[in-house]
């Protein structure tokens, strides 16, 4: 018996993203409550392995299924999140800054986005929608949990430095799109998805996508900027 079609903001879909935000407030709560630094080191390494596994397994499941040819045109990790799953398993295990610069920008810009317009056909209780949300789901968790419990964050350099990395790694995937007839980033052809976002033609959508990401990028640092001036006043 075949799953259900997915359901844009249906109860399976509205759950995924409670549980996220659950997941998020939970482990900040333990590690700051606690204030043990084995706690939270393995608050860290659970998050990680769970994102590394649901990854790998991923990764077998579209190589079994869908063939080595596919897989590599579709599915190596250069999409944005696929790129921020890595990072966030990085940065959880090793803290270092220039990881959690990029996992809060360009983990919160896309994979909340991703989040609430998922580009995913099968619904629950197909193992894609479970592999979709756990990837994105735990990319947010991991940039929140090391905003908020592990007291890391960004600058406004940082915001610089993740725009210039995200339009780099754009360039640098353009001739791999070429090479391999792939659509990594999106950057040959619209996604299909339903973000209100991408309503564009190729190319200009690319530049609207551009704009909106300084726009997310900023409003992600707003809160940071409002902390410091509150805490200088």
């Amino acid at each position: 018996m075949s799953a259900p079609p997915f359901q844009l903001f249906g109860l399976p879909h509205v759950t995924a993203i409670v549980l996220t935000a659950a997941v998020s407030a939970a482990m900040t709560v333990v590690a700051r409550r606690s204030g043990s630094p084995r706690v939270t080191r393995g608050l860290c390494i659970g998050l990680a392995v769970v994102l590394l596994v649901n990854q790998s397994v991923g990764w077998i499941y579209r190589y079994m299924t869908e063939g080595g040819e596919v897989f590599v045109r579709e599915h190596l990790p250069l999409h944005v999140c696929g790129m921020t799953i890595l990072l966030s398993a990085a940065m959880l295990l090793f803290r270092q800054r220039w990881t959690f610069e990029l996992v809060y920008f360009w983990g919160l810009a896309g994979a909340t986005n991703a989040m609430v317009t998922p580009e995913l056909s099968e619904g629950l209780p197909h193992y894609l929608f479970f592999q979709y949300f756990i990837s994105h789901g735990g990319i947010v968790a991991a940039a929140l949990f090391a905003t908020l419990g592990l007291g890391m964050r960004p600058t406004f350099r940082s915001l610089v430095r993740a725009f210039v990395a995200l339009n780099v790694m754009a360039a640098v995937l353009t001739p791999v799109n070429l090479l391999l007839d792939s659509n990594y980033m999106y950057l040959c052809t619209v996604p299909d998805t339903a973000s209100p976002f991408i309503f564009l033609p190729w190319p200009w959508y690319l530049l609207k996508l551009e704009l909106l990401a300084a726009v997310f990028f900023g409003l992600l640092y707003l809160p940071v900027y409002l902390e410091k001036r509150r805490r200088g006043s």
